[in-house]
């Protein structure tokens, strides 16, 4: 599959462009999730026989891989304009935010709050 088009032209630098990024270096495999763990998430929403054609996996694992490509650029772009070299879970409920996708902000609060509860109480590091 060809490469999308970056949306809307603003926000995101995570489309190559020539950009001799490290990203740029990366085989084509990895840059996308396990095939594995997609398989796995997908057969979730299924009766248990029910069955994944291998190019719906290829074609998931694809899209989420971009998505998830497109939301951590433009929350690093946020990063880099406030001078931070950490992206933290606010950065990418902002980019979600920033880019179009409100509807997943407060579920993803939740969960980050939870998260970030869950690892206090067990003395883990992370935002």
């Amino acid at each position: 599959m060809a490469e999308p088009a970056s949306p809307g032209g603003g926000g995101g630098s995570h489309e190559s462009g020539g950009d001799p990024s490290p990203q740029s270096n990366l085989r084509e495999q990895d840059r996308y999730l396990p095939i594995a763990n997609i398989g796995r998430i997908m057969k979730k929403a299924l009766p248990a026989n029910g069955k994944i054609a291998k190019d719906s996996k290829d074609t998931v694992q694809e899209c989420v891989s971009e998505f998830i490509s497109f939301i951590t650029s433009e929350a690093s772009d946020k990063c880099q304009k406030e001078k931070r070299k950490t992206i933290n879970g606010d950065d990418l409920l902002s980019a979600l935010a920033t880019l179009g996708f409100e509807d997943y902000i407060e579920p993803l609060k939740v969960y980050l709050t939870r998260y970030r509860e869950a690892s206090s109480s067990f003395g883990l590091r992370g935002n």
